[in-house]
């Protein structure tokens, strides 16, 4: 529900209205009112409601209230439990209870308001009905996400994101149903991902669908508003990184135009966020990094994303949707040097883009029956030209993906408490990987494609007092190239019992033919170090993983308390795509992991103005490499033993306030022998991982106020990342120089402000 949204259609048709007893009163602002006194929520589509006034009478009896409700508006009020009540339309429930996939929200404000927890195990996020989290001043998608429990990234970025120990290649990101292979604007500290267009996004660790192939770690999927708005709306802000502004334009009954465009003013200005996330992201890189012939300046750093959402309702049962997506982002710097009384420069650059596109087609056959197909393309390139004036030498290295194919689904509903989903996917994707070097002549282009065929089932069982659903499905994925079948089950059930308790058993075989790997750590000029890399089914396998969860939570009065158990084994992982900075660093093996944890969550709201939380995570995550360790366990790189986040959210009228703690134990890496640290020209490590750096420590601090500007609505924000300024070790290597052993060590971002002025009309 966008109560955003909402309340600016109230200012247009007339605001002084809404607090009067004796006339009609817009039902958004009923429903506010009776939120408010019965400590409830409610959960609706904006058009259900849109244009609804009633007559409203405060009562003390909820129920007096609902029934009244109902008979004015023709809607239907379902109570799911003492604090939820969705909102439907009495003809959507008779004519298209297909389209609601027996999902239902079983946990509203999981940690602040627009964060659900629904009966299909997954984690869903709406960015316009968004509260306040510590440290953000606006709805960013993935830093959200770092949020949830058993969610981490071990480098602050939302381009490495940390979900049950797996590395970030292993989560699937979706853009409406098109698989996207950047993540992050500024090198990732920033999501690609425009929030004011963004509707859900649903999160997945472990239990998820038949539909969704590759991730073995988790899926990201982010959906796109997909119904006409009929009124126009839109938005326009700035912070100390960037404008934006974002618009829904309906061009006729029945299209509408949805537009969302960012750009950074780093290139522009310098401001105090920018020089704190330059120093993060640019340290120990070759723009940094200068000798005593050599410096580097004049750097030239920015980026832009652009989407686009076209919307045709051909008819009452025909849907026609197109979207697309454009991610860019660019860093020159200019490189001088003195050589025999001349002074020679030279420029280099890193480019990082994404293109991606989709047109999908929706029947509804009958009240029962409908189907779906969607055609995309994904486009990934990243481009680095590295000049060296010392040694007269220049590199030029890129990493492409091309992901192309097509998708079929069919929903049908065997009764009202019973869904079936089947379908068919096809995917061809082509990566490719090239180095050149000038002196001494190199030149390396590898490029590998796979075209793969899935096919899946899946049934879903909501019984008639929805306290039991039962998700079981089927897929099967065949690689030609390979003459491979995979064969991947997928299980969750969710039990409500004794009224407020609910347990979740959740189970899923995944793999993956992609995957992420970093050949020198200054590749890419040490910035962007990952590439994509294709499975060869030799030296890099097809990624497989299993995993089995089973969890509790407890729902009264506003307090929640969940705690949930999961194994998980992943089989096929290369020491290059885990990014080993010891011993292993320039070593190729195959090996797995294996991550045994417990999520747990306590909650508390008190009368939707001021709530608290407190997450811990523990999880112990090792590796196992044949050939490596003598066949020994050792330390995954990612193998942060206890997470705590502790947060609290204040909000009185237009005003609110988050302040939080992030805290971990430290990440495993290796030292060199004290006694011997140098051995045959090379450095004597200890055993891999055996060493722990210091633990992390950050607090956050964020408020925003909304307040009316002639007839819009604006929003001032004011952030400040790493109040306490703490200077926390996130990676610690070493390196030979000169035949002595050098340590080098990546710090995190330091005291962080930004402020934000946002406008909505």
């Amino acid at each position: 529900m966008n109560k955003f949204t909402l309340f600016l259609f109230v200012f247009f048709v007339g605001y002084f209205s809404v607090f009067s007893q004796n006339k009609r009163q817009a039902l958004v602002d009923v429903l506010d009112l009776i939120e408010k006194q019965f400590n409830i929520n409610f959960s609706y589509a904006d058009k259900d409601i849109s244009d609804i006034l009633i007559i409203y009478k405060k009562e003390d009896n909820l129920k007096a209230i609902l029934n009244s409700l109902e008979k004015q508006t023709q809607l239907r009020f379902n109570k799911l439990n003492n604090e939820f009540i969705t909102i439907s339309k009495l003809k959507d429930r008779e004519n298209h209870f297909k389209f609601q996939k027996l999902e239902e929200v079983v946990i509203s404000n999981y940690l602040t308001s627009g964060i659900y927890k629904n009966n299909t195990g997954s984690i869903t996020i709406k960015p316009k009905e968004f509260g306040i989290l510590p440290g953000l001043i606006e709805p960013d998608v993935l830093q959200t996400i770092k949020s949830l429990p058993g969610v981490l990234s071990a480098d602050e970025t939302i381009s490495n994101i940390n979900i049950r120990g797996g590395t970030h290649d292993q989560n699937l990101l979706l853009y409406d149903g098109i698989k996207m292979y950047q993540s992050g604007h500024f090198f990732g500290l920033i999501s690609v991902f425009n929030p004011y267009l963004t509707k859900n996004v649903s999160v997945y660790k472990n239990g998820t669908s038949a539909k969704y192939g590759d991730g073995v770690s988790s899926v990201i999927d982010m959906q796109l508003s997909d119904s006409l708005s009929q009124k126009s709306k839109g938005g326009l802000g700035i912070n100390l990184i960037n404008v934006d502004g974002f618009t829904s334009l309906p061009l006729s009954e029945k299209t509408e135009l949805q537009v969302a465009a960012r750009r950074s003013v780093t290139d522009l200005i310098n401001t105090p966020t920018y020089n704190a996330y330059f120093k993060r992201v640019f340290q120990d890189s070759d723009l940094t990094n200068k000798d005593d012939a050599s410096i580097s300046k004049n750097e030239d750093f920015y980026f832009y994303d652009l989407s686009l959402k076209f919307l045709y309702d051909i008819s009452k049962k025909d849907k026609l949707r197109f979207n697309f997506i454009n991610i860019y982002n660019a860093l020159n710097y200019e490189e001088q040097s003195i050589m025999n009384s001349i002074n020679e420069s030279s420029k280099s650059e890193l480019k990082q883009k994404s293109l991606a596109s989709g047109l999908s087609y929706q029947h509804n056959w009958n009240n029962k029956l409908s189907t779906y197909a969607q055609l995309y393309y994904s486009n990934y390139d990243l481009d680095a030209t590295n000049y060296d004036i010392l040694n007269n030498q220049r590199l030029i290295q890129e990493n492409k993906v091309i992901d192309a194919g097509f998708k079929l689904e069919t929903n049908y509903s065997l009764s009202k408490y019973i869904n079936l989903n089947t379908g068919f996917q096809f995917s061809e994707i082509g990566i490719s990987n090239l180095e050149d070097v000038n002196n001494p002549l190199f030149r390396r282009y590898i490029k590998r494609v796979i075209r793969s065929y899935a096919s899946y089932i899946e049934t879903n069982y909501l019984s008639k007092n929805k306290s039991t659903l039962l998700k079981l499905g089927v897929r099967d994925n065949y690689y030609k190239k390979f003459n491979i079948h995979i064969v991947e089950p997928r299980l969750h059930i969710s039990q409500q019992f004794l009224e407020h308790f609910r347990v979740e058993i959740s189970g899923e075989y995944k793999s993956q033919s992609t995957s992420q790997t970093i050949d020198l750590q200054k590749d890419f000029l040490g910035i962007e170090k990952r590439r994509w890399v294709l499975a060869n089914n030799t030296t890099i396998p097809i990624i497989k993983s299993k995993q089995v969860s089973l969890g509790v939570t407890y729902n009264k009065n506003k307090l929640l308390i969940s705690a949930e158990g999961y194994i998980k084994k992943v089989d096929g992982i290369t020491t290059r795509s885990q990014g080993f900075l010891n011993q292993y660093q320039f070593i190729n093996a195959i090996g797995s992991y294996q991550v045994k944890g417990v999520d747990f969550l306590i909650n508390k709201q008190f009368n939707n103005i001021f709530s608290t939380w407190l997450s811990y995570s523990y999880s112990s995550n090792l590796y196992t490499f044949s050939t490596l360790n003598k066949g020994k366990e050792f330390p995954n790189n990612v193998d942060i033993n206890h997470v705590i986040n502790f947060a609290s959210a204040y909000t009185l009228k237009d005003l609110k306030i988050g302040l939080g703690l992030n805290w971990h134990s430290g990440k495993p890496y290796t030292i060199p022998l004290k006694n011997k640290p140098i051995f045959d020209n090379g450095i004597n490590y200890q055993s891999p991982n055996s060493s722990r750096l210091n633990n992390y420590l950050r607090v956050d601090f964020s408020t925003t106020y909304q307040f009316k500007l002639n007839n819009n609505k604006a929003i001032i924000g004011a952030s400040i990342w790493n109040i306490i300024n703490k200077k926390n070790t996130l990676d610690s290597y070493y390196l030979m120089n000169n035949e002595t052993v050098s340590k080098v060590e990546n710090t995190s971002l330091g005291f962080t402000p930004n402020i934000s002025f946002r406008l909505n009309f």
